[in-house]
Formats: C-alpha cells, sequence, structure tokens
C-alpha cells in the first residue's frame, strides 16, 4: 500500500448535498435546508425561536442550546414575530453560506424594529470568524456565541436584558457537553444523532472548520452507550454517532486503565441492541481502520455505508489541500471496504472542483477516481476560498469560475451516472428498511430508508413509522428505490 503524504493533519469537511426528494439529511451533509426548531409548547414565561444551517453537527448542536435555555425558562416557538429570543446556528463552510445568513439577519432586524425587546443572536462557526462584523460594524445582532459556550448562554443573555452587547467565543480544550440530554427537536422520534467528539487537530488547506470549532476532544465512552441505551428505551431505533473524523475518536478514563478507540465504541454502541441501527459520519481515508470495517463485518445493525471525502482524485491536488493521504493509498481504502463488507456497502463522497492551479488533467484524474470507486452519492462543489485557510493564506485562486463550474458539472454527471448503476443493481432484493415516516410523494406510501442509506418508498399497507419491513424494490428514480412489501 502507497504511504500516505504526511504535510498538516486533516480535519474532514462536511458538504452540500440536493437530496433525494424523501431523504433525510445525515452527519456529514451540511443540508440546503433550513431548520425551525418546532415549538415545544409547555408554558414557559420566554420564547426561542431558532433556524440551524448548515451540517448536522450543527442541527445536533440547536438540540443541546435547546435544553439549555429550555431549563431557562425559554420555550421554543416556530413563530418568528412572537419571539423574544432568535437564535442562528450558523454555518461558515462556504461564502454563500454565510451570505444567506447575513441576509436573513437583516430579515429578522425588521422584526426586531417592530418588537424591539427581541434579542438577536448568532452561534456556530460564523460566531468567531465574524463577531466583530455583527456586532460593531454591521450591528445586525445582540449576542454572538461560539460552539463551545452554549453554557454561558443564560449569562449572555442576562447581559443583553441589561442593556450591553454580549459575546463568547472562546474555544475549549475540554467541552463535549456530554452531561447535557439534548432537547430532540430535530428528531422524527425514529432517529437521533449522538455527538461523540467535538473540534478537529488537524488542518485542510481549504476548510475552516478548525479555527471556528477548536481543538479535537473525544466524549466520555461511558456517557456515549448511556445516551444510546436511552435513546432505545424512548423507542429510538436508530443513532447516527458523529464527529468530524469519527475514525479520530479516543477516549481514556482518568487513571488510564479502560482505553476505547472508534471501533471499540462502535461495537459497544451496536451491542445496546441488535434492533438499533447505527450510523456514523464522517470517515476520512487516513484514519479509517480495518478493524473498523470488521467491526462493521461482524455486526449486522450497524449500517453498511461508509462517507469517504475524497475531495480530488489526484495526488497533487491532494497533498496542496493537506489531505495527508495520495490516491493509490485512497484506493486501497475502497478496496478494503470491498474486501471487507462486499460490494454492497455504499460508498459516498465529497469533491472539490477547480482547487488553487487544478489542471485540466488533474480534474481528469479526479473523473477516472469516480470511475474507479462507483461512489452510491457524492457531495460537490467547485472551490471557495474561505478566509484565514492555509489556502487563502499560501495559494492562489486561479482557476477561473467558469472553469470550476464546467469541471463541476462534469463531476456531478459522472457521479449520478454511477449513482443510477448503483441504484439500478438493487432492484429486484429485498431490502430491510427502518420506516421514517410517510413519503413526501404521497399520503398513501411510506418512506425509509435501508442499510445503504438510500432510500426506499412504498405503498404503506400496515407499516408504521419505527416498523422494520421487507421491500421488494421493483424500480428506481435514480436517487430512490420503488418497492412494495413482502413478508
Amino acid at each position: 500500500m502507497s504511504q500516505p503524504l504526511i504535510t498538516l493533519d486533516f480535519l474532514d469537511i462536511p458538504t452540500l448535498p440536493t437530496p433525494a426528494a424523501d431523504a433525510t439529511t445525515h452527519a456529514h451533509e451540511p443540508s440546503g435546508e433550513v431548520r425551525v426548531n418546532p415549538a415545544t409548547r409547555t408554558g414557559r414565561s420566554r420564547k426561542l425561536y431558532m433556524e440551524s444551517y448548515g451540517c448536522q453537527m450543527n442541527f445536533s448542536d440547536s438540540e443541546i442550546v435547546s435544553s439549555i435555555l429550555f431549563n431557562e425558562g425559554f420555550d421554543t416557538t416556530e413563530d418568528l414575530a412572537g419571539a423574544d429570543l432568535v437564535l442562528l446556528n450558523t454555518c461558515s463552510i462556504r461564502e454563500k453560506a454565510e451570505q444567506t445568513v447575513r441576509m436573513r439577519l437583516k430579515q429578522i432586524n425588521s422584526h426586531k424594529k417592530r418588537n424591539p425587546a427581541m434579542l438577536v443572536g448568532v452561534l456556530g462557526c460564523m460566531a468567531e470568524r465574524l463577531k466583530s462584523k455583527f456586532l460593531e460594524e454591521e450591528k445586525l445582532v445582540d449576542l454572538v456565541v461560539g460552539p463551545d459556550a452554549y453554557r454561558d448562554l443564560p449569562q449572555l443573555i442576562q447581559q443583553v436584558d441589561g442593556g450591553q452587547k454580549a459575546v463568547n467565543v472562546l474555544l475549549s480544550r475540554e467541552e463535549t457537553y456530554a452531561d447535557i440530554t439534548p432537547v430532540r427537536l430535530n428528531s422524527n422520534g425514529i432517529t437521533a444523532f449522538i455527538s461523540i467528539m467535538r473540534g478537529c487537530d488537524n488542518m485542510c488547506s481549504f476548510c475552516v472548520v478548525p479555527f471556528t470549532r477548536g481543538r479535537e476532544r473525544s466524549r466520555d465512552a461511558h456517557s456515549i452507550v448511556h445516551e444510546a441505551e436511552a435513546l432505545v428505551a424512548q423507542g429510538y431505533k436508530e443513532v447516527t454517532l458523529l464527529g468530524q473524523n469519527v475514525d479520530s475518536y479516543k477516549w481514556a478514563s482518568a487513571d488510564g486503565l479502560e482505553q476505547v478507540n472508534f471501533a471499540q465504541l462502535l461495537e459497544r454502541v451496536a451491542n445496546i441492541s441488535p434492533e438499533l441501527r447505527v450510523r456514523f459520519s464522517t470517515s476520512h481515508p487516513k484514519d479509517i481502520t480495518d478493524e473498523v470495517l470488521f467491526t462493521m463485518a461482524r455486526h449486522e445493525n450497524i449500517c453498511k455505508y461508509i462517507h469517504l471525502p475524497a475531495q480530488s482524485g489526484n495526488s497533487r491536488v491532494l497533498a496542496l489541500m493537506n489531505r495527508t493521504y495520495d490516491r493509490p493509498w485512497y484506493e486501497e481504502r475502497v478496496q478494503a471496504i470491498r474486501r471487507i463488507l462486499g460490494d454492497d456497502c455504499a460508498i459516498s463522497t465529497d469533491m472539490i472542483s477547480g482547487f488553487c492551479s487544478e489542471t485540466e488533467e488533474e480534474h481528469q484524474d479526479t473523473l477516472t477516481l469516480i470511475d474507479f470507486v462507483q461512489y452510491d452519492m457524492g457531495y460537490n462543489f467547485f472551490y471557495s476560498e474561505r478566509p484565514g485557510t492555509l489556502a487563502a493564506r499560501k495559494l492562489e485562486d486561479d482557476v477561473p469560475l467558469e472553469i470550476k463550474k464546467r469541471r463541476l458539472q462534469e463531476v456531478i454527471d459522472r457521479q449520478q451516472l454511477h449513482a443510477r448503476a448503483r441504484y439500478a443493481r438493487m432492484v429486484g432484493r429485498v431490502h430491510r428498511v427502518l420506516v421514517e415516516g410517510r413519503s413526501k410523494r404521497s399520503e398513501e406510501q411510506m418512506s425509509g430508508r435501508n442499510s445503504q442509506n438510500q432510500v426506499v418508498i412504498f405503498p404503506k399497507g400496515t407499516a408504521r413509522k419505527g416498523d422494520y419491513v421487507n421491500v421488494l424494490v421493483t424500480n428506481t428514480t435514480g436517487a430512490a428505490l420503488l418497492g412494495e412489501l413482502v413478508d
């Protein structure tokens, strides 16, 4: 196996997909949707309106924030105009995401003019990067809170109530929120997210996340298992273990006698119940081990789906990205997945088109890597320079926008070709599907996912949300599987 290219350490960055009509957004996917926390209506005196942007880590964080503020007398509301506190949990991964949030803040300020008592705050990844602009220059918000400072929200709100602006964007080397039980507002009651680690010690040259989420730290393994057990007791059927790079999870007890890596954690969660499906996101090519793959193979309830972002198919570009592996290394990891888990294990990727100095030949290498892997899903973008990153400081963003867009479209077209083929090979088979609810297509249809994370749509029959059902797949749209219930 070729040795990886060692430069700086890695951070896996989530990317923005275009989900299928019935698809749920998962941990590695900064979603195009904006989630508004649903109303709790428990009679608390103040109302919190909260919107979440970006990846599932942000959605998970919003549940932690809701829990903290619920205990401080805040109910959540879906009525922006009637809110006492408005929080936007933000994403900095792309320039467009930041523009979207800035435009939304301007809209919210029109409500604030009609209701001057309304407090407006920004949380998450944009907080540290743009705190001065939001608070002092553009005067769009009253408080700015970074992802490691959510426990400080009650004190910051008191400060704003007292007539001052408030900010805490300090990053932590210890905070994991392990002792806070999230308010599962963004859950469907069947699937839930468990954050197993926060931050990152690595540095992809294109990525701003290391500067906004701080150093990597792993959560106590016992608290993770306890949270999963509690979810099972509440009737949940699936958990997704979240981390910027789950394969680097490593926890040790205070006395050093107990040490748990990701493969061991995965096994502990899978052993809670054979009826509990376990997913995880995101893996990194330099860190995913055969031990993890063999653990997946041993447990039927660990889903056979791996998000393994490549970002490029060319080794020189990968080195510029500080991905710390080359193309042969990546190909070997894919071959290990196929060898240990079989051809049916789904693999998805992120690809960046038009990275600094990428040539036409190097772009073609990305297309041939897509041909080699035959991804089931892909989340693809053209390169967007982020201020403060190594690429912004050291490299020239010299690929013209029209070429970036053309290359991106070629990546999307090639990926969709293989995705359609991967979906087509599932036709004629019986799949075990976890029913997640009614299909968006019809009230007479239900929707769920198989182990490979593929959406399956079928006539509802006697199926109910939360059931495991067997579905014979009879057709595919190329983005979803269509079938019928069988015994």
